[in-house]
């Protein structure tokens, strides 16, 4: 029942985004070309230097590629997924939105997997995502068998739910302090995308550790795509790194979440705010 309507609201959802795009032209045209001028800008610089090296480091150029494509994607999945500032989850709890969602008559977990749901908006750029994977894992001479795009489907659903966590965990600081956590929850997403479309192969110690922890930007396309790619030194177990850090992040942020709302049900919020809730 719970999975039913779920597909329900992303399919009303969906249809909702497509209204919203298609009354216009002018609008439809404006979100087509600065999806494209974004997400094609925001990996143009790291291209064009494999480009003119011929690769970084260990990587060709048809491997940065992929891991150009793979970020791309699930930044795309991510925005499509979580917009309207469920993402953003800060924003929610620190204005007083969360109250509109717990009145709703449904669990609060299908409500934040569903308000965000915009998948047209970033149609383009899941596009150009997908696109450039399928190239560039021709280039680099990949096998796509049935089994490896299994795992290509797991290694971007992992990647994708521990930037959902990571975002979570440090939203729900704003159950208790919900000034300084918009602050800080736009800080950490910029963090995590900083530096997510360069290999991280020359760092060590413990700038790599808090690259894979502290700020989990490893994770949205370089060591999964290292794992898909077979970069050397590649080995089987690579391949279960993501999705085992998407759990541990997925739990983490769990019980922040759960924390931060029992004590939010006994104190309310103290910066209630209407703005952006549409009565």
């Amino acid at each position: 029942m719970g999975v039913e309507r779920l597909l329900r609201l992303w399919a009303m959802r969906a249809t909702m985004n497509a209204s919203q795009l298609l009354r216009s032209r002018g609008e439809l045209l404006a979100w087509s070309v600065t999806s494209v001028i974004g997400n094609v800008g925001s990996i143009t610089g790291t291209f064009l230097i494999a480009q003119r090296f011929d690769g970084i480091g260990r990587w060709s150029r048809s491997e940065i590629l992929f891991m150009l494509g793979f970020a791309v994607l699930v930044n795309a999945l991510l925005n499509a997924l979580a917009g309207f500032n469920v993402g953003m989850v800060s924003r929610r709890i620190g204005r007083g939105q969360m109250d509109h969602t717990l009145l709703q008559p449904q669990p609060l977990w299908l409500s934040l997997m569903t308000e965000g749901f915009a998948p047209l908006e970033e149609l383009g750029a899941i596009t150009i995502g997908a696109g450039l994977i399928a190239i560039a894992a021709r280039g680099a001479g990949v096998h796509a068998s049935p089994a490896w795009v299994a795992l290509l489907v797991l290694q971007v659903l992992s990647s994708l739910l521990i930037l959902i966590a990571y975002q979570y965990a440090w939203g729900s600081v704003a159950f208790w302090t919900p000034r300084a956590a918009e602050e800080i929850n736009t800080r950490t997403s910029s963090m995590t995308w900083s530096v997510a479309n360069l290999p991280l192969d020359g760092v060590y110690g413990w700038l790599r550790v808090g690259l894979l922890t502290a700020i989990p930007t490893g994770f949205v396309a370089w060591l999964p795509c290292r794992a898909l790619l077979g970069i050397e030194p590649a080995y089987p177990a690579a391949l279960i790194l993501t999705p085992a850090a998407a759990a541990v992040f997925a739990a983490i942020a769990i019980l922040v979440f759960r924390k931060g709302l029992d004590h939010y049900v006994r104190t309310g919020s103290s910066r209630y705010s209407t703005f952006g809730h549409r009565r």
